[in-house]
């Protein structure tokens, strides 16, 4: 394939030598071929993405005990179906209708084929398509919650949870970013984010600080695992009853991110390379950053810090995937991977907030420093334009969507302890929730001794 530039040259060349006609019907033709290119790129990149919901599933799963293993897996299947109902039905339009000075969609909801004809033409596919791509990431930012709050949580709580921020408190917020990005239809609106210059290509604050920050409120309404903390408080380890699943789970999130990250061009570009590129770079130096951070910390190098390790390099190379330089890309993540286990340590040991997956570190505090790491300049490649003025908005965003979302979801975890109850039984949560939610055994043929922890 013959690179960009060049391509290009052969275009100019090809214009000149064409009768006007001639030229614009082959401009038409093109035109039509990226179209088409584009709204399968994007839909493919959509279905890696929706793919993650897997790999969630995967590293809750492993990093939990068998016990409950089919609950994980169920709230991960239901947090997306319960949220796409819930995001067609009012969350894409409030975060993608036109907005009220920059804050709040107001249309789009329920939309359909005549709505999307009535702002396009008669064939244009593409607000399903973007539909279909934005509501991936919307479930992305819902099942970040499922690990952190696993283990003690009601189903029934989970369930309205899920739905309450697909609909409502994860649209807000990224409309406030991102509401540009459907300007052809919805009047040429931005959200009051975007208009400071906030950058975030792919969701660092959007997705994974919005999701990180519900998942800290969720943990804190919601209380440590019994048997968590001794008497004098100090932290026992609850080992997940399969590290392999978990790791499957991670190299699935990691192909996924693939989708997630590139995939935000939508659009069939030369990008798409480049952003990858990062994208790998940043994931194995979070790896690596992490686990020596881990070796020099327990003198053992550690399979699970590991794992979360790669997992806050993608998530810290999120937002400045697209404006970084390589060298950029394998600090970032090497950063991500170091705060990633100094943050889990610290909110387990000092704040006393049982997380048994990290998400909260993972998403909430690597989100926050991917959308930093992408207003210094020191990390952003030439072309990128990026300057020490837009490191303020992006603090702001930090703030903004951060605080939106874990006072909102706050809010929601208190209304829902104080109505239908969001915690389990103690008997339930010994028992498991596979149980005592379920009635189901996710592993039937093999029972395990119980642990001292839970005699």
């Amino acid at each position: 394939m013959a690179p960009p530039a060049l391509a290009q040259t052969d275009l100019t060349a090809l214009e000149q030598a064409l009768p006007p006609e001639a030229w614009a019907e082959l401009q038409a033709l093109l035109q039509t071929q990226q179209y088409h290119a584009d709204l399968v790129w994007t839909i493919v990149a959509g279905a890696l993405v929706f793919f993650m919901q897997a790999g969630f599933a995967m590293v809750e799963a492993g990093f939990t005990r068998a016990k409950n293993a089919a609950n994980i897996v169920l709230k991960n299947l239901m947090d997306f179906c319960c949220g796409a109902c819930a995001f067609w039905a009012l969350g894409f339009g409030l975060m993608f209708g036109s907005h009220v000075a920059g804050f709040l969609g107001t249309d789009w909801f329920f939309f359909t084929w005549q709505q999307a004809a009535e702002a396009g033409s008669q064939n244009d596919a593409w607000p399903f398509t973007f539909f279909c791509f934005q509501l991936v990431f919307a479930a992305t930012a819902a099942t970040i919650v499922s690990g952190a709050m696993a283990e003690r949580t009601r189903f029934v709580a989970y369930l309205i949870y899920s739905i309450v921020i697909s609909a409502v408190i994860y649209p807000i917020s990224g409309g406030w970013a991102w509401n540009g990005l459907f300007a052809d239809y919805n009047g040429g609106s931005a959200g009051w984010l975007e208009n400071l210059g906030y950058i975030d290509f792919a969701g660092s604050g959007v997705v994974h600080l919005v999701g990180g920050a519900a998942a800290f409120a969720g943990t804190l309404v919601l209380g440590p695992r019994l048997g968590k903390y001794s008497a004098t408080g100090e932290p026992r380890a609850i080992p997940g009853h399969s590290l392999p699943l978990s790791m499957l789970g991670v190299f699935i999130l990691w192909v996924g991110w693939i989708g997630f990250n590139a995939g935000s061009t939508t659009a069939a570009i030369p990008d798409m390379g480049w952003i990858a590129f990062n994208t790998y770079l940043a994931g194995s130096a979070g790896a690596i950053g992490a686990l020596c951070t881990s070796w020099a910390i327990f003198t053992k190098p550690d399979m699970t810090f590991a794992a979360n390790g790669v997992l806050a390099g993608l998530v810290g190379i999120t937002a400045p995937c697209a404006t970084v330089h390589p060298v950029g890309a394998i600090l970032i993540g090497s950063i991500a991977g170091v705060l990633v286990v100094i943050s889990v340590l610290f909110i387990e040991g000092t704040l006393k907030v049982d997380d048994p997956v990290g998400a909260v570190s993972v998403h909430g505090v690597c989100g926050a420093w991917g959308v930093i790491a992408a207003g210094i300049p020191w990390f952003a490649h030439a072309e990128a334009g990026v300057s020490w003025q837009i490191l303020p908005v992006q603090v702001l965003g930090v703030i903004a969507l951060g605080g939106w979302s874990f006072v909102s979801c706050l809010v929601l975890f208190l209304i829902l302890r104080g109505t239908i109850g969001l915690r389990v039984s103690a008997e339930e949560e010994l028992a498991g929730l596979d149980i005592g939610e379920h009635g189901n055994i996710a592993y039937p043929d093999f029972v395990s001794a119980s642990s001292e922890l839970e005699r």
